[in-house]
C-alpha cells in the first residue's frame, strides 16, 4: 500500500455549508477500516470546529488554524505548533476599526476589505507575522507556519510520511498541503488555480469528491495517478534527455567490477533520496557507507546490529541507517539478512517505510547458491540491488529487477548474463566493453533498447554534512528549550533552523536570560557538536545586550538554512531520546 494517509481540507472540500453529509462520513469510516489514517486539516480555529463536529474521533488527527494547531481527537490533547500573536496585535486591530477580529489558540483572523489595515498594523508594530488569504478570509499566523507544516507535525506525531499522504482541499490556503503530500487532489468546486497545481482533480464536488477519492484509493491506490514529480534524477543521455526513476516504482539492480564507482553512483542516489524525504535502510556488508553522515550507522567490525536497534532508527520518518555487517562472517551473512528482512518489510507493510531499501554486495546475502525452497518474498519496488555479475545472485533477485544499470567494464557481457538468468531476449546495446567514470548503461527491462547515461556524481562529500543539523531532528534530549527565567514557556528547537525562528519571537527577557546563561553556545558546542561555532556565539553572549542578530549571522556563516522547506519547522519526534550510538552522526 502506498498511500496511508488521506489529509482533507474542511470547509468546500469535505464540508459544504460548514457541515459534513452523512455519506462523507460513512466513506471516511470505510477508508480506517482498510487500515489507512484520516487528517483533517482547516482554517478552522480549533474550539469552534469541536462544537460543530459531531464524530471528531473518525479523525486520526485534526490539524486546525491553518496549521497553527494539532489536535488528537483520542486523547483530547492539542499541541501548539508556534507561538500565538501577541495581545497588542487584536488590541490595535480594534483600535483602527477593524471589524468580526476572531481569536483562536494560535491564529488571528478577520475578513475582508481589512487586509490593507492588518498588514499595516503587523508593519507598525514590527511583527514577524503572515497573512493568508481564503476565500474572503483574511488570517493571520507566524511566518512558515501553513497546513504542510502542521499536517507534518501531525503526521511526525504517528510516524508516518508525507510520501504516503494524499492531500485534498478547494482553495488559496491549501497550495502547500497539495505540495507536500505525494498526491495533491482537488475537489471540483476547488478554485481554478488550485486545480491547475493538482496531480488529480476530482469529477464530484465536496464531499462527492471526497467519496471518489477514497473509493480510488482502496480500489487500486491510485496506481493510475502519474506522479512525475518525485521523480529521482540519475542523470541524462548525450542528446539532454533527463533519465530518472519513480520512487515508488522501480526495482534496480546495479552491477559493476570493483572498484568501478557503484557505490559512488549508490551515494548519489541516497543523497537524492534524503534531500527528498525518502527514509531508506543501507545494507552494507563491507562498511562502504559508515561515513554518510545522513544515516545512522549501525554496527562494526565486532558485531552486526541487533535487528530491533535498526527498527527503532526507522520508527522516526527522518532517519535513514546503514548496517555494517563486517562483524559477521561471509557464510552467516545470508542468515542475517533472513532474520532481518521479514521485520523490514512488515514495518513497510504498516507504515510503508522505509520507502528504499538498499542492498550492497546482495552476492553475499542473497548467493546464487541459496536454496529454492529458501528464497524469500523479494519487495516489488523501492530496492537496489549492488553486485559485480549477475550470475552471483538468487534467481529470485533477478527475477524481482526492473530496472539495470551498468558501470565499468564488460557492460555487455552483464547485461547477456543477466538475460540468459531471465529467458529473455537481449536488447539493442547502446555500448559495450568499458563505459568511462561517471557513465552507466541504463536499460528498463522489456524495453527494446538500452541507454547511454551521464549519471549524477553525488554532491555529499564523506565528511561533515550539515543538514542534519540545520534541518533534521536531534530529538528530545539533544533539543534546545527556551523556558524563560521563570520557566513558563517550553519551546523546543530540535534543529538549527527551528532555533532561529523561536529565537526571533521569544521575548527579550526570555532571550536574555538564556545568553547570560551561556545557554546557547552551551547546546552548538555539547549537542551540536560544533566547538568552533560554540565559541563565536560565547563571545556573543557576553556582551551586555546580546544580539539575536549577531548570532543568527554567525549560525548562517557557518549552516545553511533553506527557509522554503516546509519540513524545516516541524517537529517529528522519536518515541525514544537517542541513544550514544547515534552520536556518530553529529561528529
Amino acid at each position: 500500500m502506498r498511500f496511508h494517509v488521506l489529509a482533507a481540507d474542511y470547509d468546500g472540500t469535505l464540508a459544504h455549508h460548514g457541515r459534513i453529509d452523512e455519506p462523507t462520513w460513512a466513506a471516511l469510516r470505510k477508508l480506517r477500516e482498510s487500515g489507512r489514517k484520516v487528517v483533517m486539516v482547516t482554517g478552522r480555529e480549533l474550539d469552534e470546529l469541536l462544537s460543530i463536529l459531531p464524530h471528531p474521533a473518525v479523525f486520526d488527527r485534526i490539524v486546525a488554524e491553518n496549521g497553527g494547531v494539532v489536535y488528537d481527537p483520542a486523547t483530547k490533547e492539542a499541541q501548539l505548533v508556534c507561538t500565538p500573536p501577541p495581545p497588542e496585535l487584536v488590541a490595535e486591530l480594534l483600535r483602527r476599526g477593524v471589524e468580526r477580529v476572531s481569536c483562536g489558540r494560535v491564529i488571528v483572523a478577520t475578513w475582508e476589505p481589512h487586509q490593507d489595515t492588518v498588514l499595516h498594523v503587523i508593519r507598525d508594530l514590527g511583527l514577524e507575522l503572515q497573512v493568508i488569504f481564503n476565500k474572503g478570509a483574511v488570517m493571520i499566523l507566524p511566518t512558515s507556519v501553513n497546513k504542510a507544516t502542521g499536517l507534518v507535525q501531525a503526521l511526525g506525531s504517528m510516524g508516518l510520511s508525507k510520501h504516503n499522504t494524499v492531500g485534498v482541499g478547494d482553495a488559496e490556503n491549501d497550495h502547500a498541503l497539495l505540495e507536500l503530500c505525494e498526491c495533491g487532489a482537488a475537489v471540483a468546486n476547488a478554485l481554478p488555480v488550485l486545480k491547475k497545481h493538482a496531480d488529480l482533480v476530482l469529477e464530484g464536488d465536496h464531499g462527492q469528491g471526497i467519496i471518489e477519492l477514497i473509493d480510488r484509493m482502496i480500489a487500486d491506490d491510485l496506481e493510475s495517478v502519474p506522479l512525475p514529480r518525485h521523480n529521482i534524477h540519475l542523470g541524462k543521455t548525450a542528446d539532454g534527455q533527463q533519465i530518472s526513476i519513480d520512487p515508488y516504482r522501480a526495482n534496480i539492480m546495479v552491477c559493476g567490477t570493483s572498484g568501478s564507482g557503484k557505490s559512488t553512483l549508490a551515494t548519489g542516489l541516497l543523497e537524492r533520496f534524503d534531500k527528498a524525504d525518502y527514509q531508506f535502510a543501507i545494507i552494507d556488508p563491507e562498511g562502504d557507507y559508515g561515513e554518510l553522515e545522513m544515516s545512522v550507522a549501525l554496527g562494526s567490525a565486532k558485531h552486526a546490529p541487533d535487528p530491533k536497534e535498526i527498527l527503532d532508527v526507522l520508527r522516526t520518518p527522518t532517519e535513514n541507517v546503514s548496517v555494517n555487517l563486517l562483524g559477521l562472517a561471509l557464510d552467516h551473512r545470508p542468515e542475517y539478512f533472513a532474520s532481518l528482512l521479514p521485520a523490514l518489510l512488515d514495518q513497510r507493510s504498516r507504515t510503508a517505510r522505509p520507502h528504499w531499501l538498499i542492498v550492497d554486495e546482495v552476492h553475499h546475502m542473497l548467493p546464487a547458491s541459496w536454496e529454492p525452497g529458501q528464497d524469500m518474498a523479494m519487495r516489488p519496488h523501492g530496492t537496489i540491488f549492488i553486485t559485480v555479475h549477475p550470475k552471483l545472485v538468487a534467481k529470485s533477485v533477478i527475477n524481482s529487477i526492473d530496472t539495470l544499470i551498468v558501470i565499468g567494464e564488460h557492460v555487455d557481457e552483464t547485461v547477456r548474463e543477466l538475460c540468459e538468468t531471465r529467458n529473455i531476449d537481449v536488447p539493442v546495446l547502446a555500448a559495450t566493453g568499458k563505459l568511462p567514470t561517471g557513465q552507466a548503461l541504463y536499460w528498463q527491462i522489456g524495453s527494446p533498447e538500452t541507454q547511454l547515461v551521464q549519471t549524477e556524481p553525488p554532491k555529499t562529500e564523506r565528511k561533515r554534512h550539515v543538514r542534519k543539523y540545520a534541518e533534521g531532528n536531534l530529538g528530545k534530549a539533544r533539543s534546545f528549550y527556551f523556558k524563560g527565567p521563570d520557566g513558563k514557556l517550553n519551546l523546543k528547537a530540535h534543529n538549527l533552523q527551528i532555533f532561529m525562528l523561536l529565537a526571533a519571537g521569544v521575548d527579550d527577557e526570555t532571550w536574555e536570560f538564556h545568553a547570560k546563561n551561556h545557554e546557547y553556545s552551551a547546546w552548538i558546542r555539547n549537542e551540536v557538536k560544533d566547538p568552533e561555532l560554540a565559541q563565536q556565539v560565547e563571545r556573543l553572549e557576553l556582551h551586555p545586550n546580546p544580539s539575536r542578530d549577531a548570532i543568527r549571522a554567525a549560525i548562517e556563516n557557518k549552516y545553511t538554512l533553506p527557509a522554503d522547506r516546509p519540513s524545516g519547522i516541524v517537529d517529528e519526534e522519536p518515541d525514544e531520546a537517542p541513544s550514544t550510538r547515534h552520536a556518530t552522526r553529529y561528529q
